[in-house]
């Protein structure tokens, strides 16, 4: 098993949108499983899958969303996916103090683009609208990474 906290220990401490795929049974135990076959990036209607750290395939939402195809599963000679039926992920969208809004510059792209409307604007007195992130409603597909033009939004694992 890759210990992941020693292997990014020197990186930097930006966030990158770069996670593992939807619907993996055991995140930890993917590198020791996945062959790198890259079946599912050839799969991936969507073109997100990318190769990341030592060949394993990712998911890099600066490409776009997930549509949660399950085409990745589906394609997978191993046997490291859950059903369909389960949840694809357990995760959020997550807004940095970058944030134009947070900063005072009317910017509401990621709630332009979020399809469930996890992410709205609520108005505020003195400074332009502000984001309210519904955690229940986001679905983790992050249409919001891409169209942000400071790159504030990243997906964060949710408890």
């Amino acid at each position: 098993m890759v210990d992941k906290q020693r292997r990014f220990f020197l990186r930097s401490k930006q966030k990158i949108s770069h996670q593992s795929l939807p619907w993996v049974k055991d995140a930890d135990a993917f590198s020791d499983h996945c062959t790198r076959c890259g079946k599912c990036q050839q799969a991936c209607p969507e073109r997100i899958i990318v190769s990341g750290d030592g060949g394993f395939p990712t998911i890099d939402f600066n490409k776009g969303e997930c549509t949660f195809c399950y085409a990745c599963a589906e394609s997978c000679p191993e046997r490291l996916f859950q059903e369909e039926s389960t949840v694809p992920w357990n995760q959020t969208v997550s807004i940095t103090s970058h944030c134009l809004a947070k900063n005072a510059v009317e910017c509401r792209s990621c709630a332009d683009v979020c399809e469930p409307r996890a992410i709205q604007f609520q108005m505020t007195r003195g400074s332009v609208a502000q984001p309210l992130i519904s955690t229940s409603s986001c679905t983790g597909c992050g249409a919001c990474v891409s169209p942000c033009p400071v790159s504030a939004i990243s997906m964060e694992q949710s408890l």
